[in-house]
């Protein structure tokens, strides 16, 4: 999650919301591809979390910024006094926290993928090089595997005090959703509206195919948890009011303004003034945008206000001024690539997405959650319309794969984007993804021991 949004024009009327959507609409040759990915640092010596000012002999997140800062030149995102993020030059991405520590890049919007392997690339090398003085490593899963909540260190970031307090009102697993999950994601643009709703609608299809292909988290506190991404189960019932599968997408005359109109109903966490976050957890933006907020009296929304508020939304697939995939798993460097690959291939080829439609068009909205709520636990074994996942996900890399061909971005070697897809290609092939690879080492190579699970996947 990078830098809250500073934007003091004032808001009249919702037409203005949805005007600041769609400004987003760009030309397909100015599609950029923007990727992100989390990862959990660690002590190496002893596998502890990282806190925030660190500890005896070994700095701690405060030291990973200030050392970024340094090697990067990059401007301190400060929050109370404490830095707790960077951003790049000219919006060439920015490196966050999430609540536990969880160390985040936002990376630029990128033309292509070899510019994207190339962006992630310099920025292990990066964090690699700061980190390897303190004894700190990164570790790369959807889920953190050893530590409890009460081991997990807390960052100083004035919104997540107000989310951590709201959470647990509205689900049981919040609190794990911000202190022990990673991600990746990648954020797509679109051309126009309708361009937008076909891609929001396929990608939200197709999300729970993608926690499948790139699940990586069967572990927690120390021991096998029964699924395959524990980070997508944990989702389930964090809070049903801002996250899931979005069904309203699917309905007839989808729009800009509908998800607008959604967006409106989720509740507020904050409102941010100067450097204080305002705590209106639960509280309608409808109230604020007509000025009568109850917690601040006399305020009117502005365009941050929004932006901001749009970032507390955790649907499958979010939109802002671009379309977020948000259903996989962290994991290492290849998949890292291989998931804004996929996606990629699917939306920015027109023959892609429209054979993408063609295949999901007559699912269900029960069928669709059906499918969501199963795969945490089943991974490519899950089924949808009769068909099992992992044949719909040979189609689906296959109708990827020949939208990046057709791409034909090619690298100084004259190599396309389709080798990207690789790690995806064999999970396919052997049938088994990163979760179930974990458990066979855990099972065998491990001998019932977690543990090892830190440094075989450290980045």
């Amino acid at each position: 999650m990078a830098r809250d949004v500073s934007d003091s024009t004032p808001i009249g009327s919702k037409a203005e919301l949805i005007a600041w959507i769609a400004a987003g609409e760009k030309p397909a040759s100015s599609f950029r591809i923007g990727t992100e990915h989390e990862k959990f640092p660690f002590y190496r010596g002893d596998l502890a979390p990282v806190p925030y000012e660190g500890r005896a002999g070994a700095g701690g997140i405060r030291a990973l910024l200030d050392g970024m800062r340094k090697r990067l030149n990059w401007e301190p995102i400060l929050d109370a006094g404490h830095i707790i993020g960077l951003a790049g030059p000219d919006g060439g991405g920015a490196i966050s926290l999430e609540p536990g520590g969880q160390f985040e890049l936002s990376g630029a919007p990128l033309r292509t993928l070899h510019e994207t392997q190339a962006e992630l690339v310099a920025h292990l090398a990066d964090v690699k090089a700061v980190a390897a003085p303190h004894g700190i490593g990164f570790a790369a899963l959807g889920a953190s595997p050893l530590w409890t909540l009460r081991e997990t260190p807390v960052m100083p970031k004035g919104r997540y005090r107000i989310m951590a307090n709201y959470m647990p009102k509205v689900g049981t697993r919040g609190l794990d959703m911000m202190f022990r999950t990673c991600t990746v994601q990648v954020n797509l643009d679109f051309a126009s509206e309708a361009d937008m709703v076909r891609k929001l609608r396929v990608s939200l299809a197709l999300q729970p195919l993608s926690t499948a292909l790139f699940a990586s988290s069967p572990f927690l506190e120390g021991k096998l948890n029964g699924f395959q991404s524990m980070r997508s189960e944990i989702w389930r019932d964090t809070d049903k009011a801002r996250s899931g599968m979005l069904a309203f997408a699917f309905d007839e005359g989808m729009s800009y303004e509908a998800y607008v109109d959604w967006a409106l109903d989720v509740p507020m966490y904050f409102v941010k003034r100067g450097d204080t976050y305002h705590d209106v957890a639960g509280a309608s933006f409808r109230d604020l945008l007509a000025g009568r907020l109850p917690q601040l009296p006399g305020e009117c929304a502005t365009m941050s206000d929004w932006a901001n508020h749009l970032s507390t939304l955790f649907p499958e697939v979010r939109l802002k001024r671009f379309l977020e995939m948000r259903g996989a798993d962290a994991g290492p460097a290849g998949m890292l690539t291989a998931m804004p690959a996929f996606w990629v291939g699917l939306l920015y080829d027109t023959a892609s997405l429209d054979a993408a439609w063609d295949l999901v068009k007559d699912w269900s909205t029960a069928e669709r959650q059906a499918l969501r709520d199963a795969v945490p636990r089943q991974g490519l074994a899950a089924g949808i319309g009769g068909r099992k996942l992992i044949e719909i996900a040979v189609e689906v890399v296959e109708l990827s794969r020949a939208g990046l061909a057709r791409r034909a971005c090619r690298d100084a070697a004259g190599q396309d984007e389709t080798h990207f897809l690789a790690p995806l290609q064999e999970i396919l092939q052997s049938g088994r993804n990163l979760a179930l690879r974990l458990e066979e080492r855990y099972r065998d190579a491990w001998h019932g021991r977690v543990e090892p699970v830190m440094t075989e996947m450290e980045l």
